[in-house]
């Protein structure tokens, strides 16, 4: 499998983000997590386009009372990136950071979820009870195979308009609220500097089932019919402006999910709420595993 690697060097100077990077190989493929911290692991999982970089703002608020680690996908971030699409799948991405947590011995794990992390994570929640104790739910969804939204649709066919000419940071910006400085946008920009480097952010598009005989489909049915059964403590946390998991979308989630109580929302953010409300959800975070430890 051919894969690029992005230089060190793009990395350098991003606002907030002086993590260590420390890496993992998996099959030839080196992945890269952020970890800091002690105690019960916090595991946080980002989505399209982004990478750890999204979680800059929560990761020292809660490591302050956890073992935090956030990795970045293949594809994305500090980690490897094949470089075709097809070599992209749901069962890829999930068995990656299944490995993850096993090479990590994670254990009694709160796991926070949010656009692609809510398919790879929730599915981690099902599968790996074993070691998931806890779920924290922003601004995600597990497709069944139905009709999507016109919303996403019109995504979908934003992301195939300009596939490799695509700019990250633009994407990025247009689902916040508020106007991220350039040196943000640069972060967002930063794993990705040629074409070859974007395979996987064109692919998650098309990991999303539209239809019942897609591939990821019938996986995520079954993740979906396992959350009706979830009884570990759950906390659903979506904002109030995002145009595709809407404010009813996160009522819709806990509903489903027995642990779970009624969704909060928080006010004055889009799909990218540990962007633009990362501290506030954090110290929310926070309350929610110290309520678990009473």
């Amino acid at each position: 499998m051919e894969s690029f690697r992005t230089p060190d060097e793009r990395f350098e100077g991003l606002p907030s983000y002086s993590f260590e990077p420390r890496y993992l190989e998996q099959d030839g493929l080196r992945m890269h997590h952020v970890e800091e911290g002690a105690g019960d692991p916090v595991l946080l999982l980002h989505g399209e386009p982004s990478w750890a970089f999204l979680y800059r703002k929560m990761i020292p608020p809660l490591a302050e009372v956890a073992r935090v680690v956030a990795p970045d996908y293949f594809g994305f971030g500090r980690s490897d990136k094949p470089t075709r699409i097809e070599d992209y799948s749901y069962d890829f991405h999930y068995g990656s950071i299944e490995r993850l947590v096993g090479e990590l011995d994670l254990r009694e794990t709160t796991v926070v979820v949010q656009d692609w992390g809510g398919p790879i994570g929730l599915r981690l929640a099902v599968e790996r009870p074993d070691r998931i104790a806890r779920l924290v739910i922003l601004n995600t969804g597990i497709g069944a195979g139905g009709a999507p939204s016109p919303e996403w649709l019109r995504f979908r066919e934003f992301m195939r308009r300009f596939g490799s000419d695509l700019v990250p940071g633009q994407l990025v910006q247009i689902s916040c609220v508020s106007e991220l400085s350039e040196e943000v946008l640069a972060g967002y920009n930063a794993p990705f500097p040629t074409p070859e480097s974007k395979a996987g952010v064109l692919a998650f598009p098309e990991l999303v089932p539209t239809e019942i005989d897609h591939p990821s489909a019938a996986k995520m049915l079954e993740v979906r019919g396992a959350l009706t059964r979830w009884e570990k403590p759950t906390l659903v946390l979506f904002s109030d402006s995002d145009p595709i998991f809407t404010p009813d979308a996160a009522e819709r989630m806990a509903a489903r999910i027995p642990g779970a109580g009624s969704a909060e929302i928080v006010p004055g953010a889009g799909h990218f709420l540990q962007e633009e409300k990362g501290e506030e959800i954090a110290e929310r975070i926070v309350r929610f595993l110290a309520d678990q430890s009473r």
